[in-house]
């Protein structure tokens, strides 16, 4: 099945405690490029970075409130098709099982993910931030019914 990542590009923006400077230094050094889409993050870093920024970021819950999962969420229903996510591979996280989850529900449905600032810097400068997208995932709906069938 294919899917349409927009011109408009509804990024989700989410940091860990000891990376949310540098992703907010991030969103500033690239706000030009920012506000012509859709920003929505985790509840703390978001509004961290629209009072840091200016920028308008949805706010969901906080990580370890549920707030990857909403994330996740969203990306099933195609309403988030590009995460910028500041991980702190050095400090563990009371939420860490959330996180491999979101991280593997981008997986599923291919959607860009930047782990660290080389990655998102890579992403965010890249042709294909001006342009559509088209991208292939499985077809969810016809993988239900044939599991259905043999059970």
């Amino acid at each position: 099945m294919t899917l349409t990542i927009g011109k408009k590009k509804n990024i989700a923006l989410i940091a860990h405690d000891s990376k949310k400077r540098d992703l907010i230094a991030w969103c500033n050094a690239n706000q030009e490029i920012l506000k012509s889409h859709f920003l929505c993050g985790t509840g703390t870093t978001a509004l961290m970075i629209t009072e840091a920024t200016g920028l308008p970021v949805k706010g969901y819950n906080s990580g370890p409130l549920g707030g990857d999962q909403q994330i996740g969420a969203k990306i099933v229903e195609g309403r988030v098709d590009f995460v910028i996510f500041f991980s702190d591979p050095l400090t563990a996280q009371p939420h860490d099982p959330d996180v491999k989850a979101l991280l593997r529900i981008a997986q599923v449905y291919d959607i860009p993910i930047a782990n660290n600032k080389a990655t998102a810097d890579f992403l965010i400068t890249s042709p294909l931030m001006t342009s559509e997208y088209d991208h292939t995932v499985i077809d969810f709906h016809q993988n239900i019914r044939e599991r259905a069938s043999t059970l």
